[in-house]
Parts: structure tokens; sequence; C-alpha cells
């Protein structure tokens, strides 16, 4: 689609002002039939760059846009209405950040989309308690509650601040200011849409805080009936946990706390079976040993979900089996996503001849899609291919033999 930029000297939308979001207008142009051929344009944004000049970026939908073309502008009230309440909600939010955190909780980005928010602000003291976000959340849908007026009114920069209206850093401001405020609750300078009184709102839900970067938090949360159909979902979930567990709500978390613990239990006792059965398996390997070169070789695959730890301890075992005799132990494990570990072992009379550890890693480290390296006694690393493994103990036969 033909994306163009153009000028109107009337539009049905506000223009960005400092605390306004470009992209909440949603509306359409369209050509006037009786004029001229028929075309329409979605507008998608609009910006002044400079003090007075409107423009408006938007996508060709139908026909061919013409210059001096005569349109109509018809705006996308549900569209708009949902930003509005969402828009609405974000000053809530950071009044309420305002409020619980102090000054400090400076808006430092936002995004208003129907149904949803997107709300950064400055936190010098890292993430926000979730008994804080429980709080806001709680004042946020009383305000709600009260259907509150939300009233917008021009004044001068000074008044406003007299006032108390919160503004951007780093914004700059005209000779006139144009203020939202939400009952006594909150007062900022903005430019945006908003909705009437704050009831229109229906139901404000705090989702998520996180950290975007040093210093600065993001809250995300939805509105109106997107909010409502969160926690009618959530409530869903909650009676089928219930039910499986044969539970009441609220004893929820007790319950699969314990179910969790449990299989924690379990899985570390699995291990530990995993663990004696191979190492116990040192032996067999010891004596599986093959002479290369003069040089006892002990290179195999070991079962699957060995963890590096217990493999090194296998090695180090198998090559004390091999006696005064010089000796390469390399085995390998590959676990279920498909990454490989390996861990190389030398005897004393192996170092002795000149076969250290971390020098016979690069011979076959290659051929697993992987690297790794260590002191002449041991050595580890990992790779990316299991497939390669035969391969790898291939190389190193081929390494010792040559010796």
């Amino acid at each position: 689609m033909l994306k163009r930029w153009a000028e109107r000297q009337e539009q049905p939308q506000f223009v960005p002002h400092p605390g306004a979001v470009g992209r909440e207008l949603a509306y359409e142009l369209q050509s006037l039939p009786e004029i001229g051929d028929g075309f329409a344009v979605r507008v998608d944004d609009v910006q002044s760059p400079v003090t007075g000049l409107v423009v408006h970026r938007g996508t060709v939908t139908e026909g061919e846009a013409t210059v001096d073309a005569v349109v109509s502008a018809e705006v996308d009230t549900g569209r708009r209405g949902a930003v509005s309440r969402s828009h609405s909600a974000t000053h809530l939010v950071h009044a309420g950040m305002r409020k619980h955190l102090g000054d400090a909780a400076a808006q430092a980005g936002s995004l208003n989309a129907p149904g949803r928010l997107r709300f950064d602000f400055t936190s010098p003291a890292g993430a926000v308690p979730a008994s804080v976000l429980n709080e806001v959340e709680d004042e946020v849908n009383a305000v709600l509650q009260d259907d509150e007026e939300v009233r917008a009114f021009v004044t001068t920069p000074d008044e406003a601040r007299r006032l108390g209206a919160m503004a951007l850093f780093g914004e700059k401001y005209g000779d006139q200011v144009r203020v939202v405020e939400i009952g006594d609750y909150s007062r900022e300078l903005c430019g945006g849409t908003h909705v009437h009184r704050s009831g229109q709102l229906g139901l404000v839900k705090l989702l998520s805080e996180s950290s975007i970067g040093s210093g600065v938090r993001r809250v995300e949360a939805l509105v109106g009936i997107d909010a409502f159909r969160y926690l009618a979902r959530e409530h869903v979930l909650v009676s089928q946990l219930a039910e499986q567990f044969k539970a009441r709500p609220e004893e929820l978390p007790e319950r699969i706390g314990g179910v969790v613990e449990r299989l924690r239990q379990a899985e570390r006792e699995l291990e530990k079976v995993r663990a004696d059965a191979v190492l116990s398996s040192a032996g067999a390997l010891a004596d599986s040993a093959e002479d290369v070169g003069g040089t006892a070789l002990v290179a195999a695959a070991v079962p699957g979900g060995v963890a590096p730890a217990d493999l090194r301890a296998l090695a180090s075992d198998v090559r004390g089996r091999l006696g005064a005799r010089p000796g390469v132990v390399a085995l390998f494990g590959a676990d279920d996503a498909g990454k490989v570990s390996f861990v190389v072992a030398t005897t004393a009379a192996a170092r002795d001849a000149g076969l250290a550890a971390g020098k016979l890693v690069p011979v076959f480290a290659p051929a697993v899609g992987g690297r790794g390296g260590g002191k002449p006694d041991l050595a580890q690393g990992g790779g990316t291919d299991p497939s390669g493994v035969p391969a790898a103990i291939d190389a190193l036969r081929r390494e010792l033999a040559t010796r």
C-alpha cells in the first residue's frame, strides 16, 4: 500500500501536544464522489513537526489520492473511545505510582492502545513491591467506582504548576497548556483524548511490573471489557484447579506448593539414582579401554541426563582405575535439549608422555559443534551436535595413534 504525508487545515482529532499520543486518532479520509474519483486513506499518525503545521501520515486503502482533492473525515469512534479509556487509565496509574513512590516515579514513556496500556516510569529504588501495586490498583478502581468527572481546560504553565499538575520531564510547553484532571486524584498536562467520567473505564487490572532498563520500570494493564475478560478467564482457571485438587480457591497456593515440592524431591532422588548408576559403570568402562599407540583410551557416550559434575566424577574414577599406564578418558553426555557435554581426563603417565587434556579438546570438539578447555589433567566443554559424538571419538583415536 502506498503511504503518503498530507497537510490538512481542519481535522476531527487532536493535534499532539506534550503528553498526547499521535496514534490515538484513528480516522479515515474519503473523497467526495461528486467531486472526483473515489479514494480512501486510513490515517495512522498525526504530528506537528513545526509550530502551525499539522502533518498526517496514512495508507491509501482505496483508489488513488490526488492533490487538492476535497475529502470528508470520519473518526473510528469505537477505537477512539477504547484508546481514550486507556489514556485516562494511564493518568490514574501515574498518579497512583507518584502517590506511593514519591516524585521520583516520573513518566518515562507510555502506550495507550484499545483495551490495554503500558506505562514506563523511573524508579531509583528498583522493583515496585506487590503490595504497592495492589494498593494502586485498588485506588484506581475506587476512582472508577466514584465516577469522577474528567475535566480538561487550558491555562498558563504557572497556573498549572500552582494547581499541582504533573508535567512530562524534558517537554517544552508554550504560553498555554492543557490540563486534564480526574476528580481530585489526578491532574496532569496532556493534549490527548480522554473519557468524560472515570466510570466509563469500567475496570483497570494491573498485569505485570518489570524492568526495562537501569532505574526504569514498566507496568502493563488491561482496561474495560478486556480487563473483565481477563478476570473471567482467571476465574475459570482457578475453578478448574480447585476441582482438580479438590480444594477451595484460597487453599490452592498451599496445595500446589506441596505438589511442586514433592516433584522436586522426586527429581532429586531420581538424579541420585541416575548418578549412582553411572558411577557404578566406572569399572566396566575401565575394563573396556583399548590400546591406541601405547595409550589406554576410554572413550564413550554415557546415558542421557547425567549432570556435568557427575560426568567429571565418573571420568576421574575411570582414570584412577587405569593404574600407572598412560591413559586418556573421554566421556560424552547429552541432555534433552540436544546439548553435548564432555570431559577429558589424563593419567600422570599420559601427561609425562605429552598428552594434556586441555590440548586434546580442540582435536575432537569441532565434531560435536563445541569447544572447551582446562588443565593438563582434566578438561571439559560442550557442544550442540550429539550426532557428532562418534566422529569426535574417532578424531581422538586418530590423534593418539599418531603419537
